[in-house]
This record gives structure tokens, C-alpha cells and sequence, in this order.
């Protein structure tokens, strides 16, 4: 019995959709769309492949060989995932390159057994590779808290937990996918519950989707562990619900992108050599997605461990490690972040009022978006504050954060981010302005916000700061935040 496929991925012309169409249809729908007419002026286009649509693994070999990257036996399992070996891109090359010479037969005796077949992923080429701009992140993806912000900052705020080499402790989540045909992903939703793009620079991949309100019909009757190869001889026994299911396939061509709302499951299939292009990102549109995650990973790795609580001298924070090193981050790095991302975005707001804005009824485009923001924020806040997270978080300090050079990088890369999704903005960011900003005018430390700690405190600072520039609770429940009420709707049955 075969998957049953419900529907095929929508496909329509990138440059034809303006941001708000993209916002309003797909990022609060959470629906899935493939782009098509955003690559053509990429470098990578150029570069990667030959006019044929295969890779140039050559190039690759000669400019990037000595990068030390993952690889993924793609006939291995190891616990929820594919096996994973370091090695170089050359030996990488080498290796794809030789299972290139193999006659056919046994090129496809490998392949359906999955014996030999290598899958590069999460290559972090953009930070390895700064200087050489492979492409554009297209506008429509640009609001992206979660690279931006690690563009400045770690995401771990223990050192003991962040380390250099620790593969958790991602410098950001921009990433290079390379393989032959065969190669696969099983099947899985994406890290943080994020949103992802993937763009097909060489290849043909297909994709099969599981919408968030089915994604409990891959699970085992204790909802621990889901499907691994939807494509298995799946038992009735384990999973129940598999054969209930109702699929959405898509076959994603080459210089075409697809966007993978938060929540869904999906797994991939090279079904011919293929290059990637990846990014997971975050926003105010799936921030709750991201936070009931985590606290569904804190509860789970708290029980794991609950019988040695008594002998545990300090249990919380082991519990905090480890959320921190299985889901990527703990409540302590989720609190410096939207507490960071929270400033950086009054920082905007109050540049916006004092050069445009006049009136509440005549607010921008670029002054909602901030407000709404704020708002996502506010509302994952009195989540938190609901449990009881505070001793999980660090103290932060306002008045420092605000004079950190790092923080002032974040500013200036959300400004640029925004300015170009509103205006196509292209001049260059002043810090001489930012410096010149009167917080103490803002009101927005008072004596008892000085150091933040608890979700409270941040709820109190967006409270100041709307009471500030006469955000007052009617423009809370307005059309603004409509959006935010739609998408919680796909958010609370969107984590397993």
C-alpha cells in the first residue's frame, strides 16, 4: 500500500509575489510554495554547474577541498538520523567521483540498497567562505532574527556549553547540501521548528509533506519516535496512524526554491546529482513555534533524568545542558535572544518615529512590522511566564547590551533587513545616529529594568515602550495582530 498523496506543493513566479502576499499567504497560512525566478543572478548558478544542469564537482574540489565538513551515510541509521563521518570536500569529491565510474548494475545494486551513497550536509559555507558571495538571500526570506542575530552573538550564553568545534553550538544556519542521485534525508521537521528554504542550484529533488495536524500519524503509540523512510515496510503494529496519512508531493527543479513552513515533517530524495542551497530562520510569525519546542524537549529531558533528582546536587541545570545540547538551545539562551532581538527592534521603532512617523493611524509598513514583532515577543514572554522558567535565565544587563559593539551590528543588520524589505533601502547604516540616541528620553530603563531576568521584565520593557510612542492596547487587538491569533491556531498542533 502506497502513500496516499493529497495534493501537489503549489509553484508560482518569486518575482511576481510581493512580501506581503508572501507573509499573509504562506508564513501565516504556514503553507508550503515552491519559488520559482529569484536565482537567476547567483553566482552559484554559474559556478556549480555546467550548463547541463550537472555539478561541477571539479570546482568544488578546487576551491573548497580542504573544508572539513559532514557526511551522511545515507545506509546507515544512527538513532534518528543517518550516520554521520567528517571528512574533506576533496575526499568527498573523490569518493562521488568514483562511484560515478561504476558500471550500472552496480551503480544500482549501491543505490537501492544504500550501500556507499555519501550526502554532504550542513556545510556552513557562508561563514567558512565570507568573501566569495555564492548568492542573494531573495527578499522574501530576509527577515531572519535567527542568522541575524548569530551574525553577532552565540546562540549558548554558558561558555561551558558553547564550543568551537561542538556541532550544536552552530555559528548560524546557512547551509550547502551536496549529493548523487539516490541520496536522501529521512524523514524529520526542521531544527527549532523553524521555517527553511532550500534552493536547487544543480538537480532535481523530490519532497513528500506532512502537515503539522497529521504529524502525530508518524508517531509510535507513545508519540517518542516517529517514521524513519516513509518508503519502509512501515509496521501497523508501531505506528498505527502511518497508512491514515495524507501526503503532499512536490518535485523541485533546478533554480527553483522551495519554502518549508514550521511544524511540517518532509522527507527528501536527490533523483538526480544535486546542489543545495539551505537556510532555517526564524521570526515573529513562528516565535511560539520555536518556544513550545523547547519546552516540550525541557519536560522530556527532565523526565529522562528525574530518578536521580534526589542525588543531583544542582538538577535544573542539568536539566538546562542538556535541552541545550539536544534541541540546540536552553531557556536561558532563548531569553538573551528575544531580549536582544526585542531591544534591537525599539532601537528601529524609535529611529522610525523620530525621521517618519506623524500619526498612529498612518503608520508604515516597516513601524507595523516592528510593532508586530514586539508583540510576538510579548506574547511567547507570558508563555514563559507561565512556567516557571526564571531561575533557567540569565541576567542581562540593558544598559550594556545597549553599548555592546556586537548589539550595535545586530541593529545596523535588522535596519538593512527591514529598509530593504520596505523600501529597497541601499545606502549604508550610520552608528553615528545610534549613538546619538537619548535612551534615558526613551524611559525605557527604569530602575527595576535595568537587569533582565525574567520573562516579566520584558514584558514590562515592551509595555514601556508602546506606552512610550502611544501604542496603546486598541492597536493591540487590531488587524495587527490578527496574525499572530491565525497562526497560533497552526502552532498548537504543530509540535509532537
Amino acid at each position: 500500500m502506497g502513500l496516499k498523496i493529497g495534493g501537489q506543493v503549489e509553484r508560482i513566479n518569486g518575482k511576481e509575489l510581493s512580501y506581503k502576499d508572501f507573509v499573509d499567504n504562506y508564513l501565516v497560512n504556514n503553507q508550503p510554495v515552491v519559488l520559482t525566478g529569484l536565482m537567476d543572478d547567483w553566482r552559484a548558478c554559474k559556478d556549480w554547474g555546467f550548463q547541463d544542469g550537472k555539478p561541477n564537482l571539479h570546482f568544488f574540489s578546487t576551491h573548497f577541498g580542504n573544508s572539513k565538513v559532514q557526511v551522511a551515510e545515507c545506509g546507515k541509521r544512527e538513532f534518528t538520523d543517518q550516520k554521520r563521518v567528517e571528512m574533506s570536500v576533496s575526499n568527498f569529491i573523490d569518493h562521488w567521483l568514483a562511484m560515478s565510474t561504476k558500471d550500472s548494475t552496480d551503480l544500482s545494486n549501491c543505490q537501492e540498497n544504500d550501500e556507499s551513497l555519501l550526502y554532504l550536509k550542513d556545510w556552513h559555507f557562508v561563514k567558512e567562505y565570507p568573501e566569495y558571495v555564492a548568492y542573494t538571500t531573495p527578499l522574501l526570506f530576509r527577515d531572519d532574527w535567527l542568522n541575524l542575530y548569530l551574525n553577532s552573538y552565540h546562540m549558548h550564553t554558558d561558555p561551558g556549553t558553547y564550543q568551537e568545534t561542538n556541532e550544536i553550538s552552530c555559528s548560524d544556519y546557512r547551509f550547502v547540501y551536496m549529493g548523487a542521485k539516490g541520496t536522501w534525508t529521512p524523514l524529520h521537521a526542521d531544527v527549532f521548528r523553524s521555517y527553511s528554504w532550500s534552493a536547487n542550484v544543480c538537480g532535481k529533488k523530490q519532497w513528500h509533506f506532512l502537515s503539522p495536524s497529521q504529524c502525530h500519524l508518524v508517531f509510535d503509540r507513545n508519540l517518542k519516535n516517529s517514521v524513519y523512510n516513509i518508503f519502509d515496510d512501515v509496521s501497523d503494529v508501531k505506528f498505527p496512524g502511518f497508512k491514515k496519512a495524507i501526503w503532499m508531493e512536490c518535485t523541485q527543479d533546478r533554480n527553483e526554491i522551495i519554502f518549508v513552513p514550521s511544524g511540517w515533517y518532509h522527507q527528501v530524495q536527490n533523483m538526480e546529482d544535486t546542489v543545495s542551497i539551505n537556510h532555517n530562520w526564524f521570526n515573529a510569525q513562528n516565535l511560539s513555534y520555536v518556544w513550545k519546542l523547547l519546552l516540550k524537549d525541557y519536560n522530556e529531558a527532565k523526565e529522562y533524568i528525574e530518578d536521580i533528582r534526589d542525588i543531583c546536587e544542582d538538577f535544573e541545570s542539568l536539566c538546562q545542558r542538556n535541552l541545550a545540547a539536544n534541541t540546540g538551545m536552553n531557556f536561558s539562551d532563548f531569553f538573551s535572544f528575544m531580549t536582544r532581538v526585542a531591544l534591537a527592534n525599539i532601537i528601529q521603532l524609535y529611529l522610525n518615529f523620530k525621521n517618519t512617523e506623524k500619526q498612529l493611524s498612518s503608520l508604515s509598513p516597516s513601524t507595523q512590522h516592528l510593532i508586530l514583532n514586539l508583540l510576538s515577543i510579548k506574547k511567547v514572554s507570558l508563555s514563559m511566564k507561565l512556567v516557571d522558567t526564571e531561575s533557567s535565565c540569565s541576567i542581562l544587563d540593558v544598559r550594556e547590551v545597549l553599548k555592546d559593539p556586537l548589539f550595535l551590528e545586530l541593529c545596523r543588520d535588522m535596519e538593512i533587513t527591514y529598509q530593504m524589505i520596505y523600501e529597497h533601502w541601499t545606502k549604508c547604516w550610520d552608528p553615528i545616529e545610534h549613538s546619538r540616541i537619548n535612551f534615558d528620553e526613551l524611559e525605557l530603563v527604569d530602575s527595576n529594568l535595568c537587569k533582565m531576568c525574567r520573562s516579566e521584565h520584558l514584558i514590562r520593557l515592551i509595555d514601556n515602550v508602546f506606552s512610550h510612542f502611544g501604542v496603546d492596547s486598541s492597536i493591540e487587538n487590531s488587524v495587527l495582530v490578527s496574525q499572530l491569533d491565525e497562526l497560533e491556531v497552526f502552532c498548537n498542533d504543530s509540535v509532537v
